[in-house]
Parts: structure tokens; sequence; C-alpha cells
């Protein structure tokens, strides 16, 4: 039964306004940006349906009544679902798999007459309901293993489904989830290990083919291997509280570094690579016997990283060259500056810059932009509509746009925090850690400074499924954020 306080506000009353409101003019400017992007010369009809301006009008009508609807109902049904529409957008997505329809390489979307959807976006509401109910159940504990590896588990389930619909840009979304996960108590040492993991990556893959000094030795590998040691040393001081122990480990591997580079530069050139692998396999064992000798687990902990970090070392080259798409691999060399490919793989991007350096302080005015009017940048209305804020609006439009979208995200961590059970801030930081996720890749992938993995622009890549997929993720927020304060 619900009962409420003499202060209790209704539903409609404690709606949160200013979210609604930033919406709603996020699908305005972003309905505007689909008119620039897909006008042609000659068209005198915005609001034809047969046209994408058109087609979206009905996208974003469509997802004001599904956002209505989400309010209606009462939010404990959020709660008592979520597992139940978690199984059932799981089976959607192994179906989806199967799917005899391939669009552009992918299978991730289903073909049902002239209307097709795309399960992986309605999947990320399910993920975070589902998530967030697991870790709102009573003595959950993040620290212990099965806690930790049931949550991993409802994060990389749906992730795995979706790499195999070859819809890879989609599967990497989830791992925003694993700041939820270190806001509710997971140790930064995970989160310090996959920024490690991916410094590795990119640094020895950028300069894998570059030598040190005119000796054999490559500076990718030289640096990186440095890196291990200097990361497993130090968290010695963190995890261990041995100050003075970690100086000398940094110490030691500092200087038999510099000694083995001086040998190699100036009396016999040879592959430090070597002596690199085996510095840190003797730091790798000196903290095993740590390990045994003081029963201290931390050293275990920090061993553990140590050969992981190793393994993820050798094991990033074979799969950048053997298990990555072709197109993919060349996404990847173009942005790290291994690549031009101007005509290629860089293409997108490099008219894409184009077009927003051509938009200038104030821009070219709507509907005048001459590198999408002309259709240059492909997927200028999904994928690269941000470069036709730039290009119509200048950098007054794209900054304003920018502005909108981190107005969206402080309000949304505002009111995951003030939520009264676990359940509500969990799913609130899911839905913000998703949103910030989409925001930061795509913009980044429009001005060149991350891989384009083909990711919509929330509330302005024109499609219904994306439209609807985040109006479900916010809307359930702000009903469960509505029902915050009910006795029940």
């Amino acid at each position: 039964m619900v009962t409420r306080n003499a202060n209790e506000k209704g539903v409609l009353r404690s709606l949160d306004w200013w979210t609604i409101t930033i919406y709603v003019v996020l699908l305005t400017f972003g309905w505007v940006s689909v008119c620039g992007a897909s006008y042609t010369y000659g068209d005198t009809d915005l609001l034809s349906l047969s046209s994408r301006s058109g087609m979206q009008i009905i996208w974003i009508g469509t997802s004001l009544f599904l956002g209505l609807m989400l309010l209606l109902l009462d939010d404990r049904l959020y709660d008592t679902f979520a597992y139940v529409l978690f199984a059932v957008l799981l089976l959607l997505l192994f179906a989806t798999i199967f799917n005899p329809h391939s669009i552009k390489g992918s299978r991730s979307w289903l073909v049902l007459g002239p209307l097709r959807l795309q399960p992986a976006e309605f999947a990320k509401f399910a993920t975070a309901l589902a998530l967030a109910k697991f870790m709102g159940k009573y003595g959950y504990n993040i620290h212990t293993w099965k806690d930790f590896l049931t949550t991993l588990a409802i994060i990389l389930t749906p992730m795995l489904f979706i790499v195999m619909q070859r819809e890879t840009g989609s599967a990497l979304v989830y791992i925003s989830l694993f700041l939820v996960l270190y806001r509710e108590g997971m140790t930064g040492s995970v989160l310090f290990t996959g920024v490690a993991m991916v410094l590795y990556f990119v640094v020895g893959i950028r300069f894998a083919d570059v030598n040190m000094f005119g000796t054999p030795t490559s500076i990718g590998k030289f640096t990186v291997l440095l890196l291990i040691q200097i990361f497993s040393s130090s968290m010695v001081w963190i995890f261990c509280r041995q100050r003075e122990e970690a100086v000398r480990l940094i110490t030691a591997c500092l200087v038999l570094t510099l000694l083995g580079l001086v040998f190699s530069v100036y009396v016999i050139p040879f592959n430090m690579f070597w002596m690199q692998v085996a510095i840190t396999v003797v730091l790798l064992g000196y903290l095993v016997w740590q390990a045994l000798g003081s029963r201290i687990n931390n050293y275990l902990w920090i061993a553990s990283f140590t050969l992981g970090s190793l393994l993820f070392f050798n094991m990033a080259d074979y799969a950048l060259n053997n298990i990555l798409e072709p197109h993919q691999r060349t996404r990847i060399n173009v942005l790290l500056g291994l690549e031009q490919d101007l005509k290629g793989a860089g293409y997108n991007v490099h008219q894409s810059e184009i077009a927003i350096g051509s938009g200038g302080l104030e821009g070219k005015g709507f509907l005048n932009g001459t590198q999408t009017k002309l259709k240059y940048v492909p997927e200028q209305d999904t994928d690269f509509i941000f470069c036709t804020v730039g290009e119509e609006e200048g950098f007054v439009g794209a900054a304003g746009v920018l502005l909108l979208f981190l107005a969206l995200i402080l309000r949304l961590i505002h009111l995951a925090e003030r939520q009264v059970h676990t359940f509500g801030r969990v799913y609130g930081y899911c839905v913000l850690s998703i949103f910030l996720f989409h925001v930061f890749i795509n913009v980044g992938m429009v001005l060149g400074l991350t891989p384009v993995i083909g990711i919509p622009l929330p509330f302005f890549s024109y499609g219904g499924s994306s439209l609807w997929g985040f109006t479900l993720l916010l809307f359930i927020f702000l009903r469960i954020d509505a029902g915050r304060n009910m006795n029940r």
C-alpha cells in the first residue's frame, strides 16, 4: 500500500522538470540538425514523411508519447520486473545473432517489414535495471567474489551477444557501467588497471616500429615494460604501505635499465626488450616471494597485476592484427597516426573536420552548410551529425550543444545522489554513464580524437531505435526519482 507524508508531492509535482526541459531542447536542436544534415538543394518540404527530417518528427513524437507512458506507470514496476526485462532482451539479443539480414556488415538489426529495430539500443535500459536490482538487494557486497562476478556477468553478457552481432561500437558502451561499480565501492585499482591497459596498448602499438637511439630496441615495447615495472613497484607503496621497499624497487629497475641502455648505445647494440622482460620477471618473482613469506595478500594482487600486464601487452599486437576486423584495425591505425588513408578509413573523420572547421565562429546558417549539403561526410545525419552542428551553427552552436549535454550530465548526478534507495542511485548512475560515454566518444570521433566505432549522439542522430532507447533510459529514471519519497 502507498501512503503519503504531509510534505509528499504528487508525481507530476515531484518530476524533475529541469531535466525534462533539457531533454525537449536537445530533441529540438537534434531535429534541426537532422534537417540540415539530410536536406538536399531543391527540397521544398522538410515535413514530408518521405524525408529524413519528416520521419524524425515521427520518432520524436512517439518518443514523447513513450516518455509520458513511462511516467504514468508505478515506479515499483521497474524494480519488480527488472530481471524479466533483462531476460527478454538477452533472448532478443541472442536471437538477433542469427538474423539473416545484414546491414553494413552488422547483424544487429531486426527487419519487420518497413520497420527496423536495433535490440542493442533497448538492452541498455534493461541491463541498467538488472544491475540496479542486483546491487540494491539486501546484503550485497561488491568486495565478495560471488557478488562481484555476478555483477560482471550482468554487464558482460549483453556485450558478448552484441559483439557476436558484429556491432562492436554498441558493445563498448557497456564498459561505461564500470563507473557505476566504482561509485558503489569498487576499488580504484580495477579502474587504474583499465587505464593502464589502454596506455600499454596505445604506446606499445604507436611506437612499436620506432627504434631507440639507433639500437634494435623498440621504443614502444621498452616504454611499456618500464611502465609495468614502475606501476607494480608503486603499488607496493600504495597497497602494502611499504614506502622504502617501493623506492628500492623503482630505483633498482631504473638503474638496471639505464646501465643496459648505456651499454647498448655505446658498447654493443642489443635489443633491450629481452633485458626489460627479464627485469619484469624478476620483479614478479620477488612479489610472489614476498606474498608467500609475509602472508600479505596485497603482494599477490600486485603480482597478478604485473603478470596480467605482461600477458595483455604481448596479446595486444596479436589481437590488433588477427582478431579485429580489417576496417577496425585500419581505424585504430589512422587514429594513432600510423596510417593516413584519407580516401578510406580516415575519409569520414577528415571530411568531418573540414565541415566543422569551415563553420568558423558563428557557422554558415541553417541549411547553408556546403560540406553536408554536397554529401561529402558519410553518415552525416547519424553517427557524424555533430559535424552538421559545427558547420551550420559554428563554434557557438557546437559549444552550446556540449553545454546542454554537460547540464544534463550534472543534473543526472544530482538526481542520482538524492535517491533514497540503492536501486534508484545505481540506475541513475547507469543512465548518466551511458549518456556520458555516447557524448564523449561520438563527439571525439567526429573531431578525430577517438576511434570511429559508430555510436549515435543522444537525441541528435537520426533513427527511432536510438531515440526510443535513450528516452527509455531517461524517463524510467525520472519516474523512479519522482517516487523516491513515497512511503510504502
